[in-house]
């Protein structure tokens, strides 16, 4: 009988952009020591359709459906970024109150896509539980959105220089009503998962970004705070702050003289 031997070589496995997990996103070449990943190389691309060329020949508003489509978990920040551009190049100023509605559904849009990522990464690492208690208040977000833009997905709400149409009435009272309740579905996901042992025995030292690579990269947000930057991060803001009220405090000084 011929005993197979074990290979020690690395090995390099080409992920995408045809898997289950990409959809087409993007492929990553990944070399392996049996389980352990030791390099990724990202190849990103995968995802253009076009939508520049498409663009020559369309309206705003014609224009407008083609862009949520970029981002499907979180349609409203792509339409944001789609309207923002000529509003600045045509000083375009947006009325106050749509100013305040584009903020709230972002922050809705927002909350309902990083639901989508907690919960398949908790099934990942082998708790399913999240997955299905994520989906109960993403359809609740996702009523939200239908009562205002007609829509569950796929809004079309931003125009240049506002919004589609105000919001109907009671959706405020109803915005409210789940800003309670998430508040304590939050409190619910830290007591199932923050300090869970499975969970941190499976996250904890991997993956690790420093500071120099956060900048690097342009991270932000809960990125960037999450690595060592964190601290200098904080004091540049503190310093920016302080050195715009000395300014203006300074400005005023010389106004009174």
């Amino acid at each position: 009988m011929t005993v197979p031997t074990t290979r020690k070589d690395l090995m390099i496995v080409n992920m995408g952009p045809h898997h289950p997990s990409m959809h087409g996103v993007l492929r990553l070449i990944v070399t392996l020591d049996g389980e352990d990943v030791i390099d990724c190389e990202p190849i990103l691309g995968y995802l253009h359709r076009g939508m520049e060329k498409i663009a020559e020949n369309r309206t705003i508003i014609q224009y407008l459906p083609y862009v949520t489509r970029w981002d499907y978990l979180a349609t409203m920040f792509t339409e944001a970024i789609t309207v923002n551009g000529p509003e600045q190049l045509g000083n375009i100023q947006v009325p106050k109150r749509a100013s305040y509605i584009r903020v709230i559904m972002l922050e809705l849009s927002r909350i309902a896509s990083h639901l989508l990522w907690l919960g398949p990464f908790m099934a990942d690492i082998g708790a399913q539980t999240p997955f299905f208690y994520i989906f109960r208040e993403r359809e609740l977000i996702y009523d939200l959105f239908e009562a205002a833009t007609g829509m569950r997905m796929m809004h079309n709400y931003f125009r240049i220089g506002g919004v589609a149409a105000d919001l109907p009435h009671g959706w405020i009272d109803k915005c409210l009503d789940f800003c309670d309740y998430f508040f304590n579905g939050v409190t619910e996901y830290q007591k199932l998962i923050t300090r869970n042992p499975i969970f941190l025995e499976r996250v904890e030292g991997v993956g690790i970004i420093g500071g120099e690579e956060a900048i690097n990269w342009g991270l932000s947000g809960p990125m960037l705070r999450a690595s060592e930057f964190n601290g200098i991060f904080v004091k540049l803001i503190i310093m920016n702050v302080m050195t715009s009220l000395i300014g203006k405090y300074n400005g005023k000084k010389k106004e009174i003289h």
